[in-house]
């Protein structure tokens, strides 16, 4: 059984800042890919960022430059830190891994950039 709870989520105005955390426990082997999805109202789940075992990164063309994806490998935890934010960033972020061909999925964190 793999567990992923996420914290972070928040209501933050426009410019501010917010970082997602997303601790993973359980039968873990090697968490090969970590990923932050994130879906608004109305409009499908889409990748954010992802970063693999040895800290190769990705993002979504129009966070690039204000988010950054981290990992700690010793505490099983994967971080999103969110600069600059955007009213346009608001939505339910959700974590995301890899484990041994299976991929699992946290509850979810609402994030709102509103004044």
């Amino acid at each position: 059984q793999v567990q992923l709870v996420e914290s972070g989520g928040g209501l933050v105005q426009p410019g501010g800042s917010l970082r997602l955390s997303c601790a993973v426990s359980g039968s873990i082997f090697s968490l090969s890919f970590m990923r932050w999805y994130r879906q608004a109202p109305g409009n499908q789940r889409e990748v954010v960022a992802v970063i693999t075992r040895g800290g190769s990164t990705d993002y979504l063309y129009s966070v690039k430059g204000r988010f950054t994806i981290s990992r700690d490998n010793a505490k099983n935890t994967v971080y999103l830190q969110m600069n600059s934010l955007k009213p346009e960033d608001t939505a339910v972020y959700y974590c995301n891994v890899d484990d041994l061909g299976r991929s699992y999925w946290g509850q979810g964190t609402q994030v709102t950039v509103s004044s």
